[in-house]
């Protein structure tokens, strides 16, 4: 048997697609949900892709969709959901394809930015969800806007924590801690930080999705936390997603990425419906973002925006059961609007 550090990464014997075993999710703290999967398409070969989400709470009940980031997955929002669910909604947390229970396509170019979205997407369209109240944070933001803005009548309402929608625009200059922005028409100026966050996941030789979590947080988190994050990636062969999406993000104006951000952006320049921002205070990575989002999106004005205290990028590990409280009663606030 071949560990990590020696699976062949290229060649005949390579699989397009792993998954990972079930056994690995089993006896997780705080985690004990059903699986359930919808099929999405496969970029590369024929048949499908099985996308994993959550599903708790009535089936009938207006929905809560949750998007995780790089390089966390569905377990970032347990201590959410059932906040969620006791409260009367029916609370979906997804795990992007590449992460989670979901399958794993084994060469990081397959993956895309819009992949992810239309990935994103097929589900969404598949449970014919409505009423949408989108939670995102990180990668979910980005990609999870991006559906909304090809979906629009499915969402009701968005709570954006800790996440951001790079386009590199030469506005955005002085606005971000972790500056991307242009500099004339050739150049752009990206934050040192942002750029070894790029590159550091391709240099090292042992890429876990644990430090990054332990790192990002602001209070204490116990050791069986932080190894559950691992629970996905037991080999080099599953972790290509999770290497691959700091890559994506777009720090010149001519990426792609940024072409898909730039039509997000368009679509909530008319976003009427309720718009929260709630991130925490100690996240320099997305510092900046929520002022943007509260100038640029109609939807955000007059909004109980929130600054949650001793919380880290993960939020959700700091103060996931106090952020879902505060999700739960502006939702009932803005229900008739």
């Amino acid at each position: 048997m071949m560990d990590a550090m020696t699976l062949p990464l290229t060649g005949p014997d390579v699989p397009i697609a792993v998954r990972t075993d079930d056994a690995r999710f089993e006896n997780l703290p705080g985690y004990p949900f059903a699986p359930h999967y919808v099929d999405v398409t496969h970029p590369v070969a024929d048949g499908t892709l099985r996308m994993h989400y959550i599903d708790e709470g009535p089936s009938d009940a207006p929905v809560i969709l949750m998007v995780h980031g790089e390089p966390a997955w569905s377990y970032l929002y347990r201590k959410l959901v059932p906040v969620f669910v006791e409260a009367g909604f029916r609370a979906i947390a997804v795990d992007q394809i590449g992460f989670g229970r979901s399958d794993k396509l084994t060469f990081a170019p397959h993956y895309s930015f819009e992949r992810h979205v239309e990935w994103l997407r097929e589900l969404v369209v598949a449970l014919d969800l409505r009423d949408i109240t989108l939670v995102c944070q990180d990668w979910g933001g980005p990609v999870g806007m991006a559906v909304l803005a090809r979906e629009t009548e499915r969402f009701s309402r968005v709570a954006a924590g800790n996440t951001m929608l790079h386009t590199a625009e030469s506005g955005l200059e002085g606005r971000l801690a972790w500056s991307a922005h242009a500099s004339g028409e050739e150049d752009s100026t990206v934050s040192n930080l942002l750029l070894d966050w790029c590159r550091e996941s391709h240099r090292t030789a042992e890429f876990d999705a644990s430090p990054s979590i332990a790192f990002a947080t602001a209070r204490a988190i116990s050791t069986e936390v932080v190894a559950a994050y691992d629970a996905p990636f037991p080999s080099e062969w599953h972790k290509a997603g999770m290497r691959h999406f700091p890559l994506l993000i777009p720090v010149t104006k001519t990426d792609p990425g940024a072409v898909v951000n730039q039509a997000t952006w368009a679509a909530l320049a008319d976003f009427e419906r309720p718009f929260l921002t709630i991130f925490g205070d100690s996240d320099p990575s997305t510092s900046g973002w929520a002022e943007i989002f509260r100038e640029r999106v109609p939807g955000a004005r007059a909004q109980p925006h929130c600054v949650l205290e001793r919380a880290g990028h993960f939020w959700q590990e700091d103060a996931g059961a106090e952020a879902a409280e505060l999700i739960v009663g502006w939702i009932r606030e803005t229900s008739s609007d």
